[in-house]
């Protein structure tokens, strides 16, 4: 094996804080058992020399850190307390705590040191390849300070599986068990501080933001995991800034400088995060206050509870500092332990001795200004003063400067390496130091629980230890800058706890700080992204018609969830849509309504007048009594159809209405084409058009034909293209419900079929137009009929452009238009002469006006006919005796032959025989 010596490297003969041999090195020590290295910064920076050139010697330090020696005092304690406890049964523990001075260089060492085999006069560490049986000079190591330092101990360390268990270094790295396997803390990675922090950042309603953070692998790895945390949670980072990790680095008070420049110029970051060491933070602050900076302030563990920093002259000047600090338990007993420290033995600390010494330098100062003189005081400085002052101590000063979190996590860790060796001493005599290997220790730190304030706590499988935060906030109390606790993070829960409403009032407090690039997008407003690349920098328009947003800041507007909603622009809610419809109590429907209730009372009294006139010849030449109700029935149910297209649409609305009107209109038609047959039949002269008339004219198969006609196509209709409710959303902001006719096709077949009806009734009734005026219907069908055509022939083109609600009633107004012209010009005139002119509505009346018509009408019967049918050839008249002059007329002598018929009887067909034959079929109308 290859021996490596530990050598001392020398500042000066004379100096007592140089080193002259490995021991020298040390610290603090104390012997024991088993002995536990500890690494603390107790300096803030080590003294560069200025010479070229550069020698290999670990020069002295400068910055004592109040703070961190507390630290070491805390792992003093802690170590005492075990070894004055039956906890490890006899066995005692002993320390070598070293000073880092905030260096790698120093620190790796340090841990040289550590990894001396034991017992070994010269400091040699062995070079093997394989260190399982390998006894080194310490068992486990507490620290160290900074994640950079314990990044690169704890792969020296590694190397022989050492365990070493941190109270302060939160990189989240560290929890890689590949690279740093015997790594452990006692306190939360960062992950879970940045968790908290943009947790905070997003509850307060910040989103733009700034980053300071040191450069060294602590605050760039803090930096990536909150900028990871950060864009997860839509928070902008408006810049980033990075300070040299060493003080004596001569670019830092240039860097400061340009960083508090950048913080003045960025007038909308009004929150700072800020992931740096003490001493940099020191000199941060400092700098802001003479510039007059005022923020808030999120201060990372580091810092968060530095009394020496809450102390500085006008720090209330900057701000709001607000920030998370390690979770603290009882410390009673250490704040006990420095309170008799004064009292303990200095032999074997260095720290101590320094200290004192220190508080003898700065002895005169106030408590801000004594803690700068400590802190500025270099180990080279003191020297010249070792002895010329007199001993001085203050009680107060060191419990002032306790950070908790940090005092309790490392009494933790001493306990937790505690409690491994208790376990691995069980059936081992742990007096013997070569009872056990590091390496064995670390199995069993693996498995450690240790009882803390009443709960189990424990390593997970990182390394961590899960304990919570405590949400620090800096609050001036009399005049005082205090540190208090505001509330507690949990880690695992990811939430903020509230101890009381007070504290929730401070935290409440910091959301009326804005922090923002661009004002918050009110409710009904959305994000429009600018050309920045940022997205918290953005514009705010309005959402569009049919979509809102109900929060600040949406990324998008969510549209109305279906087609019964919409929403104005600028919306924060969808409305439900209006349903429109023909309403009951429309005042136009009310009009309509009651147009046809006048038309039911109109047949009903039509049909009560004639039942009271049942016998006069007005009533028989409009075809009987029953032909008049079928008709007058068929006018009822018109009118009393147009009820169905009034109303909420249902389904059986929907298919009755259609089908109601289309049957009953056509049973309307039918029966009138049956009248119009009949007048035509009674004056037809034609031989050949009298028997087709006959064989058309059987009122009951026609009219059954013609409606049963119209009751299949309206059955086909409902069965396969049925009429539904439909929802029409063309307008925009509101429904119209009604109803669908299923097929326009069948809508126009079942109007058509009609049309035709009505075409052929017309054409019927255009011919037998001449008879008596009051006994003639056919002249009032016809114009009934007209007044049919006119109504459907507009109601087309209105039909098909209109739309809404009222679109049902132009239906009902055409059907209404054509139903009393219908039944007006069929019925009312009849009504007429029954009720005004009696005295024409007698039987006597009748034949007499019968027979002046058919003596006007008989002379020229067979002339008309000859004369109409000149072209057609359809009729020609021969005179046997030629009707030579007036009295052969008169006298009868003239006759009549229908081409290729014989003549009746052989015999001539005198005038008086004319008349009797028009009388006959005129009385039989």
């Amino acid at each position: 094996f290859v021996i490596f010596l530990i050598p001392c490297f020398v500042v000066g003969t004379d100096i007592a804080f140089s080193c002259q041999d490995a021991d020298d090195f040390v610290g603090a020590s104390s012997p024991g058992d088993i002995v536990i290295g500890g690494l603390f910064a107790v300096h803030s920076e080590m003294l560069h020399p200025e010479e070229e050139p550069i020698k290999p010697v670990i020069q002295n330090c400068a910055g004592f850190e109040i703070q961190v020696f507390l630290q070491t005092l805390a792992m003093i304690h802690a170590i005492e307390t075990i070894n004055n406890s039956s906890l490890l049964s006899g066995v005692t523990l002993g320390y070598e705590i070293y000073d880092t001075c905030a260096e790698v260089t120093k620190a790796m060492a340090s841990a040289l040191r550590f990894l001396s085999k034991f017992n070994s006069s010269e400091d040699a560490v062995e070079f093997k390849c394989n260190y399982s049986d390998y006894i080194p000079r310490v068992k486990a190591v507490t620290g160290a300070s900074y994640s950079e330092v314990s990044m690169a101990v704890s792969r020296l360390l590694a190397l022989q599986l050492i365990p070493q268990v941190s109270p302060a270094s939160s990189a989240e790295i560290l929890s890689d068990k590949i690279r740093f396997p015997s790594f452990f803390r006692t306190i939360p990675s960062d992950f879970h501080q940045t968790r908290a922090m943009t947790h905070l950042i997003c509850e307060s309603g910040w989103n733009w933001i700034g980053v300071i953070a040191t450069d060294d692998d602590n605050g760039r790895f803090a930096l990536e995991s909150f900028g990871v945390q950060a864009m997860v949670n839509n928070v902008c980072i408006a810049f980033k800034e990075m300070l040299p990790a060493y003080l004596s680095d001569n670019t830092f008070h240039t860097k400061v400088d340009h960083v508090i420049e950048k913080i003045v110029k960025e007038t909308g970051v009004n929150v700072i995060v800020v992931f740096m060491r003490q001493f940099h933070v020191l000199k941060l602050f400092k700098k802001a206050i003479e510039r007059n900076v005022n923020k808030i302030w999120i201060a990372s563990d580091n810092w968060s509870a530095a009394v020496k920093i809450s102390t500085i002259p006008n720090i209330r000047q900057l701000g709001t500092v607000v920030g998370f600090g390690f979770k603290s338990g009882d410390i009673s007993s250490f704040q006990e332990f420095l309170r008799n420290l004064h009292e303990k033995p200095t032999e074997n600390n260095k720290f101590l001795r320094e200290y004192i010494t220190l508080l003898s330098v700065c002895a005169h100062l106030e408590h801000h200004d004594f803690q700068t003189c400590i802190a500025n005081q270099s180990q080279d400085d003191l020297l010249e003063n070792d002895g010329s002052k007199p001993q001085f101590w203050r009680d107060d000063f060191l419990n002032a400067n306790v950070e908790p979190g940090f005092i309790h996590s490392t009494i933790l860790a001493v306990y937790a390496i505690a409690h491994a060796i208790k376990r691995q001493c069980k059936d081992r005599d742990c007096k013997d130091p070569s009872a056990f290997t590091p390496w064995e220790l670390l199995e069993e730190l693996k498995k450690v629980v240790v009882i803390d304030d009443d709960k189990e706590v424990k390593f997970d499988s990182n390394g961590d230890m899960s304990t919570s935060y405590d949400v620090l906030l800096w609050k001036e109390i009399d005049g005082h800058m205090e540190i208090t606790t505001m509330a507690e993070y949990d880690a695992e829960k990811g939430g903020f706890i509230f101890e009381d409403e007070e504290k929730k009032k401070d935290f409440l407090a910091l959301k009326k700080v804005q922090s923002t690039c661009s004002q918050p997008c009110r409710p009904g407003q959305v994000k429009k992204v600018t050309e920045s690349p940022h997205t918290c920098c953005y514009e705010c328009v309005y959402c569009p018609e049919n979509h809102y947003s109900n929060q600040t800041d949406m990324d998008y507007c969510y549209r109305c969830n279906n087609k019964t909603y919409w929403a104005p622009i600028n919306s924060t809610t969808c409305y439900r849509k209006t349903i429109y419809f023909l309403a009951w109590t429309d005042w136009f429907a009310i009009f309509l309504l009651l147009l046809s209730a006048f038309g039911l009372v109109l047949v009903l009294s039509i049909c009560v007048i004639f039942t009271k006139n049942l016998d006069t010849p007005v009533v028989k030449a409009s075809g009987g009594l029953t032909v008049c109700y079928i008709i007058l029935f068929s006018h009822f149910l018109i009118f009393l159809s147009t009820v169905f297209f009034i109303g909420v649409p249902t389904e059986f609305k929907c298919k009755t209405r259609q089908a109601l009107f289309g049957i009953s209109f056509t049973l309307c038609i039918s029966c009138i084409l049956i009248k119009s047959l009949k007048i035509l039949l009674a004056f037809s002269f034609d031989p050949k058009l009298q028997n087709f008339l006959k064989c058309m004219y059987k009122p009951v198969p026609t009219v059954v034909t013609c409606t049963g006609i119209q009751v299949i196509i309206c059955t086909f209709w409902l069965i396969f293209r049925t009429p539904f409710v439909n929802q029409n959303f063309s307008i925009p902001r509101a429904i119209i419900l009604e109803c669908n006719e299923g097929s326009i096709v069948a809508f126009g077949i079942m109007l058509g079929y009609i049309a035709a009806l009505a075409f052929i009734c017309f054409i019927f009734a255009f011919k037998g137009r001449k008879l008596p005026e009051n006994y003639n219907e056919a002249k009032f069908i016809t114009f009934g009929m007209l007044i049919y055509f006119i109504a459907w022939i507009v109601f087309i083109p209105v039909y098909a452009t209109t739309f809404g609600k009222y679109l049902p009633a132009v239906e009902i107004i055409v059907v209404l238009i054509s139903n009393y012209g219908i039944l007006c010009c069929t019925f009312l005139p009849k009504c007429y002469i029954i009720i005004y002119k009696q005295e024409t509505n007698t039987k006597s009346a009748f034949l007499k006006m019968v027979y002046t018509y058919s003596s006007k009408s008989a002379g020229s019967v067979a002339v008309s006919q000859v004369s109409l049918d000149s072209k057609s050839s359809s009729l020609q008249a021969t005179n046997t005796d030629s009707c030579k002059t007036e009295n052969d007329s008169v006298n009868g002598n003239c006759h009549f032959q229908v081409p290729g018929q014989p003549l009746i009887k052989g015999r001539v067909l005198p005038k008086h025989a004319a008349r009797t034959m028009v009388r006959k079929r005129v009385s039989s109308i």
